[in-house]
């Protein structure tokens, strides 16, 4: 299951960078984007599941010191890096549907990159303090991570140090990190949704709420697994459920949302289309 799942994400997100990347047409600030999703998809499943695979097939539950660091790394990076991302992408959404005269000027080539690129810098930038943070604990407890990778949460359940400075740290900046885009988010689809509301006709709504309807149904699946893994009540808290979510969040979503991105997306669907039937025309003539 996990190597059909793997290997779905890898081909899925591979085909829909370079459908955008080399289709002229989808060298705009939206399709940008998602190259960046992307590439967040088969990052985080890459992060995850190959070890996961590896211990299934030869039964090595064995990780380094550095390899657990390295996980928890790139898992702060990619998850910060995705919030921001997603938000990024509610703004593209917010100013082509109720700015569309002014969209080059709001939402121009450069103005994406540098979006995308600060994304992707806040992600470093905490990942790195996180992992300086971790490191500085001192682990005597066990050895064995009750996770399906190093996450911060059961790692920080093995030390023995004091912890409640780093947890509180942890708590703050995870908090305002998160709920930064997630405000930006919102604002953003209430915009959204209040411009849509003012259309007249019923195909002109359906119409206009088709064009963000994908990036709506991948932004549901991102923030409801994340909010179920870390701002459950303790009364409830269970690292079965846990193992759940991160499964959810690090295979499923990034397996489906180059599915969500094409079949809702008529430009996709038309390019996907005119491929294949260069492709049938082809092995035609041959």
């Amino acid at each position: 299951m996990f190597l059909v799942i793997y290997v779905t994400t890898l081909v899925g997100n591979s085909l829909t960078i370079g459908l955008f990347c080399f289709d002229h047409h989808f060298h705009s600030p939206m399709y940008i984007l998602l190259c960046n999703m992307s590439v967040l998809d088969m990052s985080f499943t890459s992060m995850v599941l190959p070890k996961l695979l590896d211990i299934f097939l030869t039964g090595n539950k064995v990780i380094s010191y550095k390899g657990c660091i390295t996980q928890v790394f790139f898992f702060v990076v990619l998850m910060v890096s995705e919030y921001f991302i997603l938000a990024t992408m509610a703004y593209d959404r917010y100013v082509a549907i109720c700015h569309p005269l002014r969209y080059s000027n709001f939402m121009s080539l450069h103005v994406c990159f540098w979006m995308s690129w600060t994304s992707w810098c806040i992600g470093v930038f905490e990942g790195i303090l996180y992992v300086i943070l971790i490191s500085s604990c001192t682990f005597c407890r066990s050895n064995k991570v009750d996770h399906l990778f190093c996450d911060l949460k059961p790692l920080i359940k093995l030390s023995c140090s004091d912890t409640h400075t780093i947890e509180m740290v942890i708590l703050g900046l995870g908090t305002i990190i998160g709920f930064v885009p997630l405000v930006m988010t919102l604002l953003s689809y209430m915009y959204i949704i209040s411009a849509i509301l003012k259309i007249h006709s019923k195909e002109g709504r359906h119409k206009t709420f088709s064009t963000c309807s994908s990036h709506l149904t991948v932004i549901l699946l991102f923030y409801g697994t994340v909010l179920g893994m870390y701002m459950r009540p303790k009364s409830s808290y269970s690292m079965d459920q846990d193992k759940v979510f991160a499964i959810l969040y690090a295979g499923v979503i990034p397996m489906l949302n180059p599915l969500i991105y094409s079949l809702k997306n008529e430009e996709v669907k038309k390019a996907l289309y005119k491929i294949k039937k260069e492709v049938y025309l082809k092995r035609r003539l041959w």
